[in-house]
């Protein structure tokens, strides 16, 4: 993994250093709300609210990244960011490589489909390692904006689980450079 990486880095700076006259790298920053589902729907408290919620939050998740594209169709980069989930409160660090996938699916709209693998670090839990996957799919607008849902997995044990997940509802904004 730490080959993979160091390949990417390398990989995105001779790009970037050749690459004087034509543009072709790309800075991208999420925010995202981690939800889950609501145990309680349906129930009526003693005030005689009933709950009808289906979803509740369940965390913020915020990730940059940086890389290379073509045409804004294909893009591999390097992203880090911060999740958090409250209800495991875990804290992690994601390290990852993004590859992106956005086929046009409009005059100006795209689909957006996201692979991410990499490591995750957790913090305040000690020596807490793993490797961590995602997987975010959405529809990015002319203005590079992509509204999306992601899936995130994170293999360390954490509450006597061996791994630890969350589903989310983001945007991205992509600055294509």
């Amino acid at each position: 993994m730490r080959l993979f990486i160091l390949s990417a880095v390398l990989l995105l700076s001779t790009f970037s250093a050749f690459s004087q006259s034509k543009k072709f790298t790309y800075i991208q920053f999420d925010v995202a709300i981690a939800i889950k589902g609501n145990q309680d729907r349906g129930e009526t408290d003693l005030n005689g609210n009933t709950n009808n919620l289906w979803f509740l939050p369940d965390g913020l998740n915020s990730k940059l990244g940086y890389g290379i594209h073509h045409n804004k169709w294909i893009s591999l980069g390097i992203h880090s960011g911060i999740d958090w989930k409250w209800a495991d409160k875990l804290v992690v660090v994601p390290v990852f490589a993004n590859l992106k996938l956005s086929p046009k699916i409009g005059e100006d709209s795209r689909i957006a489909l996201q692979l991410g693998l990499g490591k995750v670090m957790a913090l305040g839990r000690g020596n807490l390692f793993g490797d961590y996957k995602k997987i975010s799919l959405g529809v990015q607008t002319p203005d590079d904006l992509i509204i999306f849902i992601e899936l995130s997995h994170y293999a360390i044990p954490i509450h006597n689980q061996k791994d630890s997940g969350s589903i989310s509802l983001g945007l991205s904004l992509v600055n294509f450079q």
